[in-house]
């Protein structure tokens, strides 16, 4: 496939549904990127192994039950070791038990494209129904690069750091041999056969080459070098660059209350991406019986605001109103909008006088002013990692997006969690890493310029 165009170039029983043994945990990564990217969990956070997680075969990273590791080591271990028991706790840190995961990774292989595969685990050992195709996997491939450009690098590493102990990238040799090979994923077991998911940039070209079934890991890398090289005799030069853009898809069920959850005439739409935990501050201590100033007029527009865009995402052959019920009165409505909003205010906020009229009325009436109004901001969930460094300007946007991964290969520790980006000015393109802490960015710029490479920090601003 063109990576470029999503075009496929060359196939063969590319829709057979086959066994992809660890060609999984990429849908286990990227949706582990998508919840580190939604709020959900942080690299940083630390995941508590269960017995389950523990007790998976090899390959594996040796976790014990009971042990605290950082989620950043278990994404590691999975995307370079591919360690089944780091995949299966990735799996369970982010939703409970393997079972809830495996729904939530069908539900984004379906609203990726992928029509012919079902997931039953999160690591790919094989397991009865759990199936997928060269073509799903090669879709899957070419997501985890354009939706999630920041982790990539973790598949061109040869070795890494999992926490607890260094692990090699079971794809090194096809690495090592293939000229401009960086990534993404290999798989084995013995009902699938060697399996390979591998992409490589030449110049403005990149393609993507899956095989399933190999019977040894050398006759499956000479075929997947095979393909690569007629992917770029075929391919064309002057692709556009990708547009591709994660997906957001959504459930919808029928509830009689649904605590956190938008509601339309008995329907509810969940964004199963959407962040479970409130960023509200705790009330400060020792200052409870002041009640805190919340402007009301924000509330209603800002529920009416979550109602019309979670609205707008619901298919259009859903019904909104549950049959046999007349559609609710706009008094009703108005009541509901008031109901919540005073929900979110919450039992210390000052109550009105008298009712508004109308939806959008600002004039409230407290009915005590409070001696020392409190304003009530947003957690900062940032970390401090407001610094970055900048290592170069250069002519054009694919100049300084190879420098940034040759420079993030070369210094994976330094630079390990930034997130490469491209900032385009009026005199050329500037390749920066962001997202660092100040004390990070110092040394990875130090550690930088010792190799000869140009590098300076750059600040909050």
């Amino acid at each position: 496939m063109d990576a470029r165009t999503g075009k496929v170039l060359h196939s063969e029983n590319a829709d057979s549904r086959l066994h992809p043994a660890s060609l999984t945990k990429m849908m286990t990564l990227y949706i582990t990127f998508e919840a580190i990217r939604n709020g959900e969990i942080t690299l940083d956070t630390p995941v508590t192994i269960s017995r389950n997680a523990a007790a998976e075969p090899p390959s594996k990273l040796g976790l014990v039950a009971g042990q605290k590791i950082k989620l950043r080591y278990l994404i590691r271990a999975a995307s370079v070791k591919s360690a089944n028991d780091a995949a299966t706790a990735l799996g369970e840190a982010l939703e409970g038990s393997e079972a809830k995961f495996a729904r939530r990774m069908n539900r984004t292989a379906k609203a990726l494209g992928m029509s012919r595969t079902t997931f039953k685990n999160a690591h790919g050992l094989t397991e009865e129904g759990h199936l997928s195709t060269a073509r799903d996997m090669t879709v899957l491939g070419r997501h985890v690069l354009y939706d999630y450009p920041e982790y990539y690098n973790l598949f061109s590493r040869t070795q890494t750091d999992a926490g607890i102990k260094k692990v090699l990238n079971t794809n090194r040799r096809l690495l090592g041999a293939y000229k401009g090979a960086d990534g993404i994923k290999t798989g084995y077991t013995r009902a699938a056969g060697f399996n390979l998911v591998a992409s490589a940039e030449r110049g403005n070209e990149r393609i993507i080459a899956t095989v399933f079934g190999g019977r040894s890991s050398a006759s499956r890398n000479a075929k997947v070098a095979e393909l690569l090289d007629m992917g770029f005799k075929r391919a064309p030069s002057g692709a556009p660059k990708p547009s591709l853009r994660a997906p957001v898809y959504a459930d919808v069920e029928t509830v009689a209350q649904a605590d956190g959850k938008i509601r339309a005439a008995g329907k509810v739409i969940r964004l199963n991406t959407a962040v479970t935990r409130s960023l509200r501050p705790m009330a400060r201590p020792g200052s409870t019986d002041a009640p805190t100033l919340i402007a009301m007029s924000d509330v209603i527009d800002t529920v009416v605001a979550e109602v019309t865009q979670k609205a707008s995402l619901m298919p259009a052959n859903v019904a909104m109103a549950q049959p046999a019920q007349a559609a609710p009165s706009a008094q009703a409505k108005e009541n509901a909008v008031m109901q919540r909003a005073a929900a979110k205010v919450g039992t210390g906020a000052i109550s009105p006088v008298a009712r508004p009229v109308g939806l959008f009325a600002r004039a409230l009436t407290p009915k005590a002013e409070p001696e020392e109004p409190r304003v009530v901001t947003r957690v900062s969930t940032s970390g401090g990692r407001h610094w970055g460094v900048n290592i170069g300007r250069f002519k054009s946007h694919h100049a300084a997006e190879r420098v940034l991964l040759q420079v993030a290969l070369k210094e994976t520790d330094a630079l390990d969690g930034a997130l490469r980006k491209v900032v385009r000015r009026p005199t050329g393109f500037d390749a920066n890493f962001l997202g660092m802490e100040r004390e990070r960015a110092d040394l990875a710029c130090r550690r930088l310029q010792a190799r000869n490479q140009t590098c300076f920090m750059i600040g909050p601003s």
